[in-house]
Formats: structure tokens, C-alpha cells, sequence
């Protein structure tokens, strides 16, 4: 099967992460997928942000657990990228889910409970997935080892993706019995053991964060199921003349 080409935190090198302008312009430049991170506000509504704490992405202070969801729709998540981006909002996962219900993309949602192990935030992700009908095209991820676990609990059947930047021999036995179907790996951690490996047991391998064209090309000779790309427009691009699209 051809890579698939995730556009990382939607097209991120050219429009602020993360938002409804990444997403659409990453959907334009053909991109497969769309990678994003989920957070859970002061009021349980999952939204698409990196980091725990807003003050990178968006022009308030503090951690997102601690705000409100209609308390961070009054920030600006698009003037520390770009004056053109300016007064973008931050997107709750179900509006994300609207827009990309009826189009043909396939979703990593990252689960960002390493840091701050967000409670409920498994069920939440999952149910709101699975209203929107979106399940059998979703991944959800996480480097939280205990947050696969209870993922697996949930459903025998959604793809649930172990996250590591870590070397680890055994990786792929590891994430297996974790109840991972799926393992999202560091671009310095690939090789042809392991992507062999892991499809030897059924499960896909996808790498993240690849923008230069010669990672890209090894990715794509090594037949990984995915990578994660700032730059979509680019590894479409380059898919295309190495024969993996009409």
C-alpha cells in the first residue's frame, strides 16, 4: 500500500497550526490526512492545541485546563504565525469533525495526556469519533502508555497508535501488548527491522515529523503506512513523480 501523506498539525509550515486555515489548506494541497492534538478545557470540551499551556499559539497565558472553552474562543490563534491570520480561533475537536466528515481524509488525533493525563479524555475523543461516523478512518494516538491501554478498553477495533521518540528493541511487542494496533514513530528511529517487524504482527507503522524529500523518499521506498508532514504539498509532490498517485 502507498504511504499515506498526514499533513502535521495540518499544513503547519504555512499557516498556524492547528486551525481551520492549516486543515483547509493542507485538504488543498491534497493531502491524505490531517494529523492533530487534542487538549481538554476547564469544562470538558475537547480542542485542537500542541501544547498544555496557550501562551505559544495564541496571545493569552496560562494552561489550557484551566480556561473555559468559550473563555479561549476570545483569543487570537493566528497573529504570532501571521498578521494575515489574525483573530483565528482555536477549534474544538467537534467542529474539526464537521469539516472533515463529508471529505476524504484520514484523521490521526493525537491525545496530548503525557504531560497533564487529562481524565476522560480517552472516552470523550472516542465518543465524539464515533457520532460523527468517522471511526473507521481515525487513529488516535498518545505517548501515554496507560491512555492505549484504556483506549483498547473502549473499542477492538479503532486504531490506537503508540507514540515514541524512544529507542526500544522490543518496540513492537511492547506496543502490542500494550492493545496498540498501530506505532508512530521518530524519523531518526526508522529502519527497514523495523517497519518489516511491525508488519509482520499486522500493524502500521507511520513516521513523524518528515519534511526534507530524502526522508521522504526513504519513507515511501520502505513502504511505512504514513508519515507526518508540515509540508504536505511537497510529499504529494514527490508521491506523485515516485509513481504512489495517478
Amino acid at each position: 500500500m502507498p504511504t499515506t501523506v498526514f499533513a502535521h498539525r495540518g499544513a503547519s509550515k504555512y499557516a498556524p497550526e492547528n486551525t481551520l486555515p492549516a486543515f483547509e489548506l493542507a485538504y488543498e494541497m491534497g493531502a491524505e490526512g490531517i494529523e492533530t492534538d487534542v487538549q481538554l478545557t476547564k469544562d470538558n470540551i475537547p480542542i485542537l492545541i500542541h501544547d498544555e499551556n496557550i501562551k505559544r499559539t495564541t496571545n493569552g497565558i496560562g494552561y489550557v485546563k484551566n480556561f473555559t472553552f468559550a473563555e479561549l474562543q476570545t483569543l487570537d490563534a493566528g497573529s504570532w504565525f501571521s498578521k494575515k491570520y489574525a483573530q483565528t480561533k482555536i477549534l474544538s475537536l467537534e467542529r474539526f469533525l464537521q469539516w472533515a466528515k463529508n471529505k476524504s481524509l484520514y484523521l490521526n488525533i493525537e491525545l496530548k495526556n503525557n504531560r497533564i493525563d487529562y481524565n476522560g479524555l480517552e472516552t470523550i475523543v472516542y465518543d465524539l469519533v464515533k457520532d460523527y461516523q468517522l471511526l473507521d478512518r481515525t487513529t488516535l494516538s498518545t505517548f501515554n502508555r496507560e491512555s492505549v491501554k484504556r483506549m483498547k478498553l473502549l473499542s477492538k477495533t479503532i486504531g490506537v497508535a503508540f507514540l515514541t521518540s524512544k529507542r526500544n528493541k522490543n518496540l513492537v511487542n511492547d506496543a502490542k501488548i500494550l492493545g496498540a494496533n498501530a506505532i508512530h514513530i521518530k524519523y531518526r528511529l526508522l529502519n527497514r527491522y523495523l517497519v518489516d517487524k511491525a508488519h509482520q504482527e499486522n500493524m502500521d507503522i507511520r513516521v513523524y515529523t518528515v519534511n526534507r524529500f530524502p526522508s521522504m523518499y526513504r519513507c515511501f521506498k520502505l513502504n511505512c503506512d504514513g508519515i507526518f508532514t508540515d509540508v504536505p504539498d511537497k510529499a504529494i509532490h514527490l508521491k506523485k513523480e515516485q509513481g504512489g498517485l495517478p
